[in-house]
């Protein structure tokens, strides 16, 4: 499989004729800065390959969901309490996967604008640190997540059989984050430099490798019984963990201007400290994040099984709007990056304004399809009578997620633009009023009948799961706005990185 995807994506050893033509090829293709093609078409070539690599996340994701809503043994309790760890699951392998912005933010700023300057040399040097971080943090990420694994789930209040399954599964995410983190900023760096179709093609050997592996893992093969639910988790760490394998060959071997060596592994202090000026407030700005949502996500869990696992399910729906703001989102970092690069400020900004009413359009469309099909693509994951608990749950918050659509775009595809500028301190201060100032309060007012202060108890809506949602989309709104009022006033467009 693995020499599959090197063919797939030109691993074979070329000679440096060959990568030259191939980096010229690279460059009349995907250049940011060519004042040629319209910032529609340039932010189209960029999003469409990383769209199709968020889809197969997306399938694995829902392949790994069906599998737990569905399994062909236990009781139905044991499936509602799957669904529950998974919810959790989800949150968690997504948060963890937040300390990757630590070097994947620096790095997607300098290479995108040393590339737009016609600086490999520099863009390769910001590739290489940014690898060496990479590794650090997942390392350090691994220690003490794993360390602190059982107190992370009495915060989030998850217990019992759910508890049990999300312990086991976490363990194996924990202990793989390193080659996860690694990965995640060799892509980013390859799409920084302007090619976002080698990680799609690396991303189709790591869909094909984990489908399999995760069903196996789980439901087991011949006389072999499987691992259950933490097999899915096997399955997705050791996929992954090949895919970096690939992205680092790739590297080697050289592509879009970058080229991985042994030599250029070494700290280069200078520049770890300018790429760690960037990264730091992305860091800081997902950490806080982090310790949002693990609020939030408690107060989801003290709702109970049904609640968690509806609450996981539309999140798992939601994503499939959200591969679009991700994939637009990394067309705006690249093309901001590198335009600015370039000199063109004027055209920066056109490009990341591009990108945004291409990507909130898409997934508006979506959003009234959520609204349409909300019961079936409930029933989709819980087919049995006894889970009508989790749809009736589930259905009205997906319904109301339709509505916040052109806002969750703006969240994802302004923010990552602004990134791609280096301008990551506003981004910080957004994400932290969004959501201890608007969310977390809300949440608790609009959840619970009763919500108690350090001064007394006030009364509140009652409304459950509902309420969590409500506060959700008053944030999204929020920081939304902010993030389209920061871009469309340009200030960033003066940012030093």
């Amino acid at each position: 499989m693995i020499g599959a995807w090197a063919g797939g994506v030109g691993m074979c050893a070329p000679c440096p004729q060959r990568v030259n033509e191939y980096d010229a090829r690279m460059t009349s293709r995907f250049d940011g800065t060519d004042p040629t093609r319209s910032p529609w078409s340039r932010a189209l070539a960029l999003a469409w390959p990383a769209a199709a690599l968020q889809a197969l996340h997306l399938v694995v994701n829902l392949s790994d969901r069906w599998l737990a809503g569905n399994s062909a043994t236990g009781p139905s309790a044991d499936q509602i309490a799957l669904q529950a760890a998974q919810t959790t699951c989800f949150y968690l392998s997504w948060m963890t996967a937040a300390l990757g912005v630590l070097a994947s933010a620096g790095a997607s700023a300098l290479v995108a604008r040393r590339i737009g300057g016609d600086d490999r040399d520099g863009a390769n040097a910001a590739c290489h640190q940014a690898l060496i971080l990479a590794a650090a943090a997942g390392i350090v990420g691994a220690i003490v997540g794993g360390g602190l694994l059982d107190t992370l789930l009495r915060m989030l209040q998850l217990d019992g059989e759910a508890g049990a399954y999300a312990r086991d599964y976490l363990r194996v995410t924990f202990l793989l984050l390193p080659v996860q983190l690694v990965g995640g900023t060799a892509a980013a760096s390859l799409a920084a430099a302007g090619d976002t179709r080698t990680p799609l093609w690396i991303g189709v050997g790591v869909m094909l490798v984990n489908l399999p592996l995760a069903w196996i893992g789980f439901r087991g093969l011949g006389d072999w019984p499987g691992l259950g639910f933490v097999g899915i988790a096997w399955g997705t760490g050791l996929s992954q963990a090949l895919g970096t394998i690939v992205a680092l060959s790739v590297l080697a071997a050289g592509r879009a201007g970058l080229r991985l060596t042994a030599d250029g592994l070494r700290t280069d202090w200078p520049l770890m400290a300018r790429l760690l000026r960037i990264s730091l407030p992305a860091a800081a700005e997902s950490f806080s994040m982090v310790a949002g949502q693990m609020v939030f996500l408690a107060a989801v869990n003290g709702l109970g099984d049904a609640a968690r696992a509806g609450h996981g399910i539309a999140l798992g729906w939601e994503t499939v709007a959200e591969t679009l703001g991700l994939a637009f989102g990394v067309a705006a970092n690249v093309l901001v990056g590198q335009n600015l690069g370039a000199g063109r400020p004027d055209d920066a900004r056109r490009c990341g304004m591009a990108a945004y009413a291409l990507g909130a359009t898409g997934m508006s469309l979506v959003g009234a399809a959520f609204y349409t099909l909300a019961v079936p693509l409930f029933r989709f994951f819980c087919p049995h009578p006894e889970q009508a608990a989790i749809v009736e749950a589930g259905v009205p918050v997906l319904k109301l997620v339709a509505f916040s659509m052109p806002m969750l775009a703006s969240c994802h595809i302004l923010a990552a633009a602004l990134r791609g500028a280096g301008d990551t301190r506003f981004p910080l201060l957004f994400t932290a009023a969004g959501f201890f100032l608007v969310r977390l309060p809300l949440t608790a007012w609009l959840t619970w009948s009763v919500v108690r202060l350090p001064t007394g108890t006030i009364e509140g809506w009652g409304l459950g799961l509902y309420g969590c949602w409500l506060a959700m989309q008053a944030d999204i709104w929020f920081r939304g706005t902010l993030f389209l009022v920061r871009f469309t006033r340009g200030r960033w467009q003066g940012t030093r990185v």
